[in-house]
């Protein structure tokens, strides 16, 4: 059951933008700070998955045809647990926009698919360098750090998640039965 949860948790995100209509951007595009302004800013929960799902779209998209393809090949490899399809699809756009962090990011979330927790880690930092705003990939360490039995790293993950995007639900669930298990750290 916790499998199957899990890569629902990971995957659903995925298939709101896979409906989404493509927006030729990325991490460094111009409307990013205002987004995550807006995202702190947000009254409630349904404003906030707004604003999210602007972030996710601008995210997701390259804006190189041949990029943006392998992504959406990799993400349904990945959706049907063809891992190594899926890693096959990321590597390539990794070799060919080694600067788009969101390529980084899938592989990532590959890895952690697959019980690759290390190299998990080592991409999720990358997609950090390209992107510290990605609370995606630092609610994926989060959930690392879970699997790992780092209850304490855990915490600290998800409440740096909640700094870019405070109304996430699911992730303020986790950080307050976090907070009871390690010692009450302030979010």
């Amino acid at each position: 059951m916790w499998m199957q949860l899990r890569h629902l948790y990971v995957l659903l995100p995925i298939l709101v933008i896979l409906g989404s209509a493509p927006v030729i951007a990325a991490q460094d595009d111009s409307r990013l700070p205002g987004l995550f302004n807006e995202l702190k800013r947000a009254r409630n929960i349904s404003a906030a998955k707004v604003v999210e799902s602007q972030i996710w779209d601008i995210w997701f998209f390259n804006g190189n045809a041949r990029v943006d393809s392998r992504m959406r090949d990799g993400i349904v490899a990945m959706g049907a647990r063809n891992y190594p399809e899926a890693l096959r699809a990321f590597n390539l756009v990794i070799e060919e926009a080694p600067q788009f962090a969101e390529g980084w990011n899938k592989r990532a979330t590959v890895y952690y698919l697959m019980n690759n927790y290390e190299q998990s880690i080592r991409d999720i930092r990358q997609t950090l360098a390209l992107e510290p705003q990605h609370f995606g990939a630092v609610s994926g360490l989060g959930l690392i750090y879970l699997e790992l039995g780092d209850g304490v790293s855990a915490l600290e993950a998800f409440q740096r998640v909640l700094k870019i995007n405070p109304h996430n639900a699911g992730t303020r669930i986790q950080v307050e039965i976090l907070r009871r298990q390690f010692g009450g750290k302030a979010i």
